[in-house]
């Protein structure tokens, strides 16, 4: 039974080579994309945030130029929900890559969410210690 098993998976790893070995390297971009990225893009958030909700001042001024960046975004972000599904499973940070999809992405109730995550003290905490490092001032909640 046990040599039926290992039989089976062995053939499975064969036939299905290329996809795996694509899933893989997809899922080591996006683990590195994420290692190289998050400094970056925290350092991205105004500090006062989760104070006030502020209108775009690009959707104002560019409405189709904001819409075409608007797609992309969504675009993007749920690609990265779909990639983080599947890095649950294969090498990755599967959960990490699910919030970045997250919060790119556009959703009702958004805003909200994004408030309460950000008031869990360890997360503020991480947020405020990588923010230092680009020397920005913390995020006020």
């Amino acid at each position: 039974m046990e040599i039926s098993f290992l039989d089976t998976i062995f053939e499975f790893l064969t036939n299905y080579k290329k996809f795996i070995l694509w899933l893989g390297s997809i899922s080591a971009i996006i683990f590195l994309f994420s290692l190289l990225s998050i400094k970056w893009l925290v350092a991205l958030i105004p500090s006062d945030y989760f104070i006030k909700k502020k209108s775009s001042k690009f959707k104002d001024s560019y409405p189709l130029t904001w819409l075409f960046t608007l797609v992309i975004k969504n675009i993007l972000g749920y690609s990265l929900i779909l990639g983080g599904i599947f890095m649950l499973v294969l090498p990755g940070q599967g959960i990490f890559t699910i919030m970045v999809g997250l919060m790119l992405s556009n959703y009702p109730g958004k805003y909200a969410i994004e408030r309460k995550f950000i008031a869990i003290p360890s997360v503020l905490k991480g947020i405020n210690w990588l923010r230092k490092k680009s020397e920005k001032p913390p995020i006020e909640i």
